[in-house]
């Protein structure tokens, strides 16, 4: 079995992720040749869709909002040598927690106590769906895989239950809650920039972008500059050795998973205090899926997870301008494209690491070595 090629740091997290991504645009280039449509106007088109105005760059970065939650969720668990692709599951309870207070505090108080309750319900029910995951690995040994993914379904019909027979607005025939109070609406973007004077379309976008880069930032600061971050990161790395130091690994496992199912739980704040301002039966559609790989494309770090959301977030927002610019255009071109980004930044992460290794020993050899 060939051994993963060792990079300088700045190129595994900076240069090899944009390699992969125009290997996969390259692809992607081809397949839109074969089928009858001009690459360069359906790459050019997308971009404009995803950034050309205001409008579209605020539906980009509203779905990239979702996307830092879930890629953050998943590499805080990856740092803690778990692979985590219950997100979908986490993030629907996340959702049910926050919906709980704003029906049941709503009402009583005012947004600075609601909407502050809401965040800590989200990150509360999301990491203790999480951590029933996390002790079936610690202390029984079930494969935090198998039982992550299965508890995607049972979230799944749990949710489905409740909305039906428990939470179900009684004078409505659709499968939601009643509207949430006042109170418990996040402020859209729109209307924190007009109150600065700034003129911006009504739109998605809510205060949860804020949120987001907070969370990132505080990821960065948890895993690289504290003493319990180091601890998790050892633990992923070598649980043996880290127990060796007096780190407890079953600690560890907790600690990860529950801080990922908090992060995976706010994409209820963004979906449903931001914009729906209800629950509903499928606010999270695939956003959690979709977070494994943002965190695959941005290496498991930070900076790289919120590039990698921004790229997702482009891809949905200017796939959806396609399908109106193009006759003949699908979303279903726009899954493929994710799916050879997925592609070239997962299974195929490494194939271009030897040629990058054998371009950094070029360049870093002495100009002397060159002619000896």
């Amino acid at each position: 079995m060939s051994q993963p090629v060792e990079l300088p740091r700045w190129m595994d997290v900076g240069l090899l992720p944009l390699v992969n991504l125009a290997l996969a645009l390259a692809v992607a280039a081809i397949v839109v040749a074969v089928v009858g449509l001009n690459p360069l106007q359906v790459l050019t088109l997308l971009a404009k869709g995803a950034f050309g105005s205001a409008a579209g760059l605020s539906y980009t970065l509203y779905y990239a909002t979702t996307f830092v939650f879930t890629g953050l969720a998943v590499a805080v668990a990856f740092h803690g040598g778990l692979f985590n692709i219950g997100g979908e599951g986490q993030a629907m309870l996340g959702g049910l927690g926050c919906s709980l207070m704003a029906l049941w505090a709503g009402p009583h108080a005012g947004p600075a106590l609601v909407l502050p309750l809401m965040v800590v319900a989200a990150m509360v029910f999301g990491a203790a769906w999480a951590a029933v995951p996390g002790a079936l690995q610690a202390w029984r040994g079930s494969h935090v895989v198998i039982t992550t993914i299965m508890f995607n379904f049972i979230a799944s019909a749990l949710l489905a239950w409740l909305l039906v027979n428990v939470l179900k607005d009684p004078g409505s025939m659709s499968v939601e809650t009643a509207a949430f109070p006042e109170s418990a609406h996040l402020p859209g973007m729109h209307q924190l920039l007009g109150a600065l004077g700034i003129d911006w379309p009504r739109t998605p976008l809510n205060l949860s972008l804020l949120l987001a880069v907070a969370a990132a930032v505080l990821v960065q600061l948890f895993l690289w500059c504290s003493r319990a971050g180091y601890e998790l990161r050892a633990v992923g790395f070598s649980p043996d050795a880290a127990h060796y130091g007096g780190i407890r690994p079953r600690g560890q496992v907790m600690l990860a998973m529950g801080l990922s199912g908090a992060l995976a739980g706010l994409v209820g704040i963004n979906e449903l205090a931001g914009v729906q301002h209800r629950l509903l039966l499928d606010f999270v559609v695939g956003a959690g899926f979709t977070g494994i790989a943002v965190s695959l494309i941005g290496r498991n770090h930070p900076v790289g997870i919120v590039l990698a959301a921004l790229l997702f977030g482009a891809l949905f927002q200017g796939g959806a301008e396609l399908a109106f610019e193009i006759p003949g255009f699908s979303r279903d071109m726009v899954t493929t494209l994710q799916g050879l980004i997925v592609l070239f930044s997962g299974a195929m992460a490494q194939v271009a690491a030897p040629a990058l290794a054998q371009l950094h020993r070029v360049l870093a050899r002495p100009a002397g070595a060159a002619h000896g």
